[in-house]
């Protein structure tokens, strides 16, 4: 399926898969867009993917939250001692440093796990993005806690130009959807192999649920043309 298919399925809160690179993770994310987050995506989510349930944003709007890379939280924290900064990833082994930032619950959860929980979490950071109010980060302050259970990943400045991981591209991906630059991903593992799920067992779920498959190496051409 093409660029267009994946974005229409965006517009009308619809799942697509995509795929980073076989030279990166070479792993097949399921994305939708944030704003329209139910119950019922993070449960297909949780039962069809299996792997993190993230919040990706892009890097104006973290500036404006406040928030940083998780890795130069615990590099700039006092309460960190030099040895135990040499746990901080630097670079992953496939050469991207992390995008985590940190992890959220909206305040109107109870343990912030639940489907319904982590909906109205994510759901909330759209909405957030939409909000017309000055001081957006008193009010993330005042709708969010952290520690929580959904972890928000940060898009670096530049999206495609400098990095390829699924944060950048479905962040990019809702920003030509002309939809808030907000998403929801999660990696699609197989409890088969107990690895992540093959490119070509997840076409298969594709096409057998009508879902567009994109790669990201058609996403990098678009944007490197545009």
């Amino acid at each position: 399926m093409s660029l267009n298919d994946a974005i229409s399925s965006l517009k009308r809160g619809d799942f697509i898969l995509l795929h980073d690179e076989g030279k990166r993770e070479n792993e097949v994310d399921m994305v939708v867009a944030a704003e329209f987050v139910t119950s019922a995506h993070i449960a297909r989510m949780r039962q069809h993917a299996g792997g993190l349930v993230c919040v990706s944003i892009n890097h104006s709007f973290a500036q404006t939250l406040g928030l940083h890379y998780m890795h130069d939280i615990l590099s700039n924290s006092q309460k960190v001692d030099n040895e135990s900064k040499k746990m901080i990833m630097g670079k992953a082994p496939y050469g991207d440093q992390p995008s985590f930032s940190i992890s959220i619950n909206h305040v109107q959860t109870y343990t912030g796990i639940t489907d319904r929980d982590r909906s109205l979490t994510i759901k909330g950071m759209a909405s957030l993005y939409k909000n017309q109010k000055e001081n957006k980060k008193q009010e993330f302050i005042s709708s969010f806690k952290t520690p929580g259970h959904v972890p928000v990943l940060i898009a670096k400045n530049g999206l495609l130009s400098k990095r390829l991981g699924h944060t950048e591209m479905s962040v990019y991906l809702m920003e030509l959807s002309k939809l808030s630059p907000v998403a929801a991903i999660c990696e699609m593992l197989d409890s088969e192999s107990y690895a992540a799920l093959s490119v070509e067992k997840a076409k298969t779920y594709a096409k057998e649920n009508a879902i567009p498959f994109l790669e990201g190496k058609e996403l990098l051409e678009f944007s490197r043309v545009h």
